[in-house]
């Protein structure tokens, strides 16, 4: 029942806003969803909740390596806050695929976070998804088993229980249009080349440039310059960046 009230959530936006992308709506209208719009929704919420900082996070359908990839951060372009969240922690990953409760943490028990994360019901308490911060962390799911993760961190966040399935929702409709995305130009996109395709989906994976070269037989350099081109070929700024991006494409799994 708790799942389903989420989904009902993700496609009702608050009664202060025209819909959950504004002007900007993932079925269409007269704009397109861009990056920076989904960063200025995200950090809506992270001001709703009083966060300090946000990140969302994609979860790969299949990998070697249970890891999650940054995608947005409240340090937009940069993936600053991405960085200090323990995207290699398999519980977590294997929770976000099979489930939609969410997740809490806290690095001391006096601080107004923890109190008002503690009080809530359906969710679960973990070790700090990052070091020193307190958090909350939504499960999101989309078409083709698509899943993130939303996280939002500060020592004075504020969630009551009847606002924990509304900013569920909202969580649900950002992630819902980020997969609908697209590189500003398709064409590079369909043109990689199924080495550079092979390296990035194994840099989702965790590998490095080093390992790479060694699974695929080729040198350090040729590696890097494969990983290079994907990151120019998907209009991305950094390796980051691109993987999030083939991931939302369907380019890699």
């Amino acid at each position: 029942m708790i799942h389903a009230a989420v989904n009902q959530h993700a496609g009702t936006p608050p009664n202060d806003q025209p819909g959950p992308f504004g002007a900007f709506g993932p079925q269409g209208g007269s704009h397109a969803l861009t990056f920076a719009d989904a960063v200025r929704r995200c950090r809506w919420i992270a001001l709703d909740i009083n966060a300090d900082s946000f990140a969302l996070l994609l979860v790969p359908s299949v990998q070697e390596r249970a890891r999650l990839v940054p995608c947005l951060d409240s340090d937009y372009p940069a993936v600053d806050f991405s960085k200090k969240i323990a995207t290699d922690d398999e519980q977590v990953v294997r929770h976000v695929r099979a489930s939609t409760e969410p997740l809490w943490w806290s690095a001391g028990e006096d601080t107004p976070a923890a109190t008002a994360l503690g009080s809530l019901s359906w969710t679960r308490r973990i070790s700090p998804l990052a070091e020193g911060t307190c958090g909350i962390a939504f499960p999101v799911h989309a078409e083709r088993n698509q899943c993130g993760l939303a996280v939002f961190a500060g020592e004075r966040i504020t969630l009551a229980q009847d606002m924990l399935y509304d900013i569920h929702g909202r969580c649900f409709s950002l992630f819902a249009a980020l997969t609908r995305l697209r590189p500003g130009h398709a064409g590079p996109a369909r043109a990689m080349t199924r080495r550079e395709l092979e390296c990035l989906k194994l840099t989702a994976n965790g590998y490095t440039s080093e390992e790479i070269a060694r699974l695929l037989k080729l040198s350090v350099h040729t590696t890097n310059q494969y990983l290079t081109q994907s990151v120019q070929k998907l209009n991305a700024v950094s390796r980051t960046q691109a993987v999030a991006k083939a991931l939302r494409l369907g380019l890699i799994e």
